[in-house]
């Protein structure tokens, strides 16, 4: 689990603070004598333990369906988890749970030997990766992941993992919001990248938990747990209930090509095609990116941007850090057009560049 700042003041996020508001139901005479002579009020509580029961059965059912296709992934350094992605081996975790290395040992929920495994590949700007185990035990079982278009708040969700090392773990939670816009701290292992659309849940996520399942009632794995909100006024402890997934969709599109590939070749993401930094202002507030330099016949090689131009906007985002114009290109992507304003010595220009990919 990556940690990020807390909200509302979340580095690079465009979620919205959250607010607890207490609910009160009826109450009076008028509502004691309705459930005074309401036939179906005696047999409420027979109702309510059937409930219980088949979402009790539900949970187990799914739990045992789901957890023997979740792993623990260790490296010398790191302990996360892993998601079994085909029967051939595959396994689809987190860029920042395998680090910088190349091999690993890979624990199934139902066996306590550790198995082998190297890199297939990593892509750091997703924040996902594939590794493979060195010889597939006959029984492997894949997750199947579900259509994150059909995600909705308010779902059950499960999450499976190791936390602190507690391999075959499960909690649970519902999906509290959705197409969340997150960045990643580059500090302590973390990749630093800006993730577009993820899946927001009450769940809770803690360190090992990164690179498992988040799954729904029906046995689908609909995200990977990623990152967990901090909060920087209480010591950066974790914000309880705000953790965020990437969306299977994400996974599902980035594992394929590693797979099939070897590489992404087709992120999906939009890009300007600069190296930049951050500049302040007179009042040292960030204040914008200064470009540093850019690609050749890149996005912004071909709108005219220069090395120098400070750029201040991206569509209607204000760009005040390097980190604010990922969450802003993070909503486009590539061949989207789309208005840059920057500075350049003193005078202020816009143009339309059409964006490339990262």
């Amino acid at each position: 689990m990556r940690k990020f700042t807390g909200l509302p003041a979340m580095a690079l996020l465009t979620c919205a603070a959250l607010a607890l508001a207490g609910c009160s139901g009826s109450s009076g005479s008028s509502a004691k004598a309705s459930a005074s002579t309401s036939p179906s009020a005696s047999a409420a509580p027979g109702a309510d333990t059937a409930a219980t029961s088949d979402l009790e059965a539900a949970y187990q059912r799914v739990v045992k369906n789901v957890l023997p296709s979740v792993v623990q992934i260790t490296t010398t350094s790191d302990l996360g988890s892993g998601i079994v992605y085909d029967d051939k081996g595959h396994i689809v975790t987190n860029a920042h749970v395998v680090g910088n290395a190349k091999s690993f040992k890979v624990t199934l929920v139902n066996s306590h030997t550790p198995l082998d495994a190297t890199l297939v590949s990593s892509y750091p700007a997703q924040d996902l990766a594939v590794i493979a185990l060195s010889s597939p035990p006959k029984g492997l079982r894949a997750a199947t992941f579900g259509d994150s278009t059909k995600v909705e708040v308010g779902q059950i969700t499960l999450a499976m993992g190791s936390p602190l090392g507690l391999s075959g773990s499960v909690t649970q939670g519902i999906v509290s919001a959705l197409g969340r816009t997150v960045s990643e701290g580059s500090s302590g292992g973390g990749t630093g990248a800006t993730i577009s659309n993820m899946v927001q849940t009450s769940a809770p996520i803690n360190p090992g938990n990164s690179g498992g399942a988040l799954v729904n009632l029906a046995g689908q794995v609909i995200g990977i747990p990623t990152l967990a909100a901090t909060e920087p006024g209480l010591g950066d402890s974790t914000a309880a209930g705000i953790g965020f997934a990437i969306p299977a969709s994400t996974v599902t599109k980035i594992a394929d090509q590693i797979v099939k590939n070897g590489k992404v070749t087709e992120s999906g993401r939009a890009a300007l095609g600069i190296t930049g930094r951050t500049v302040l202002n007179d009042a040292f507030e960030a204040a914008g990116v200064a470009v540093v330099s850019v690609v050749k016949d890149s996005a912004a090689s071909k709108a005219g941007i220069q090395a120098g131009d400070i750029i201040t906007k991206v569509g209607s985002s204000p760009i005040t850090t390097i980190e604010s114009l990922s969450e802003a290109l993070a909503t486009y992507a590539p061949g989207d057009k789309v208005a840059v304003t920057f500075d350049r010595g003193g005078n202020t220009r816009t143009v339309t560049v059409t964006l490339g990919q990262l």
